[in-house]
């Protein structure tokens, strides 16, 4: 296990963002644009990505790191919309087929903390998925957000396309 799996996606994605809103209790879907960079020679991976929310753009970032040592992935992640102005730290044990998972936790005053689990992994060789969870602090778990990308490639000539 490391970050190997996702820094094979390294890259620009396109694709549809579906945030389960927690207003009305229906998907809204939102065109949504990722990027996969390695960091400090591949030490580190961050995955940005683009959506939006009622027509109005919001960004996101998550910053993974991988202990060989203990087999376990760490991560923060930041979103304009989910965090504000906090960041959520996150860890999460080694898995197959790479996937990456790992789960952090937010306060909701005045009861107890609830959790939250990002599930990143590559599909196949042009699609990449993220999705997320929040967890009742029961344990039940409600899918939040799902993300489906589709690498960007590049014609014969350099360009986008």
């Amino acid at each position: 296990m490391s970050l190997s799996a996702l820094i094979d996606c390294t890259g620009t994605w396109n694709g549809i963002n579906t945030l389960q809103d927690p207003h009305t209790n229906a998907p809204a879907e939102s065109v949504s644009m990722a990027r996969v960079t390695p960091v400090l020679d591949g030490r580190f991976v961050r995955f940005d990505y683009t959506w939006s929310y009622e027509g109005k753009p919001q960004t996101g970032s998550l910053l993974f790191g991988f202990d060989q040592k203990e087999q376990i992935y760490s991560a923060y992640w930041i979103d304009s919309w989910h965090m504000g102005n906090k960041a959520m730290e996150c860890r999460g044990l080694a898995q197959e087929g790479g996937i990456i998972s790992v789960r952090g936790s937010y306060a909701a005053p005045p009861g107890p903390d609830w959790g939250w689990r990002i599930d990143l992994f590559p599909v196949d060789g042009i699609t990449l998925k993220m999705v997320m969870y929040n967890i009742w602090p029961e344990g039940q778990e409600d899918l939040a957000v799902e993300a489906e990308y589709t690498r960007v490639l590049l014609s014969d000539t350099g360009e986008l396309g």
